[in-house]
């Protein structure tokens, strides 16, 4: 039975009864999704408050603070604002436990953030996106997460404290980089002995009709979990995709990472959500082109 631990995702500045209980610093609604996504099963609950420009140091804590009286699940700190980040570990009571989302490949992020992740001791994503953005397949990958790995075991973060995520591209946009995500997915072990991994699976869906999402981010979770996914940033109010995480559809895993060996059932023999995933894995592995169809062909 093959588990992911789930970073929960709905405390978001830019969703409707999170960002704007922010806003507020009215902290009932936050409170209540932070209890909602620990009984989901969450593992981790992400706060994520943007580029905050204006007041990030001062949010940030202000979260930490709301959610850590809430509940005991860790937490994982997500701004683009550094500043707003070393405040936030500053409040946090379970630092060690907690995750650092994220360290890019970007000399001046790792430059400030590096000494904050090492001092807390806690875990670190580290975002394969470098100075000069996205990188274009696999080998740029490696070449990021190896650059992160050497900054950061100088700073005396170990392997076992780096969560790699080689970035979920959206599938509107065509197969090849999730293709060249998963590849260097299954390198990962050998440039990073021990190192972990995660991936924002909303990513995958994004810009796709808010009805089909699900679908994408449930079988791009299985395709992952071939090469040792050990935690991913989900929906926790989707049971479907936290019920993958839990191990609990092995049968659906089985045939999706059967199709990835290259062997396929005869769909004429599949209905419900077997179907539903077989179609999906045709998408995302660019064997079909996507269209917002693809369940209905």
């Amino acid at each position: 039975m093959v588990k992911v631990q789930a970073i929960a995702e709905s405390i978001n500045i830019m969703g409707q009864r999170s960002g704007t209980a922010m806003k507020e610093r009215n902290p009932g609604p936050i409170q209540e999704m932070a209890k909602e996504e620990s009984a989901a099963g969450a593992s981790f609950l992400d706060l994520n408050i943007g580029p905050a420009r204006k007041d990030g140091t001062e949010l940030m804590p202000w979260v930490v603070e709301t959610v850590e009286a809430a509940t005991d699940v860790p937490l994982c700190l997500d701004t683009t604002n550094a500043e707003a980040m070393a405040a936030g570990f500053k409040a946090l009571k379970n630092k060690e436990g907690a995750i650092m989302n994220s360290i890019s490949a970007q000399p001046e992020r790792m430059e400030k953030l590096i000494p904050v992740a090492a001092e807390a001791g806690c875990y670190v994503i580290g975002l394969l996106w470098g100075a000069e953005g996205m990188p274009r397949d696999s080998n740029e990958r490696a070449a990021m997460a190896v650059d992160l790995m050497m900054a950061m075991s100088e700073a005396g973060i170990p392997n076992e404290k780096i969560l790699f995520d080689p970035i979920g591209t959206p599938i509107t946009l065509g197969a090849d980089q999730i293709n060249s995500g998963l590849e260097f997915m299954s390198m990962l072990q050998e440039i990073a002995p021990g190192a972990g991994s995660t991936v924002g699976l909303s990513n995958v869906s994004n810009g796709v009709a808010e009805h089909l999402r699900k679908y994408l981010d449930r079988t791009y979770l299985i395709m992952l979990m071939k090469y040792g996914l050990t935690t991913a940033i989900v929906n926790s109010y989707d049971e479907e995709l936290m019920a993958i995480c839990k191990g609990e559809r092995q049968e659906l895993v089985d045939m999706v990472h059967g199709m990835m060996d290259g062997n396929d059932p005869d769909p004429a023999g599949l209905s419900g959500t077997a179907l539903e995933h077989y179609k999906t894995y045709k998408v995302l592995s660019g064997r079909i082109v996507f269209s917002e169809s693809w369940l209905d062909l």
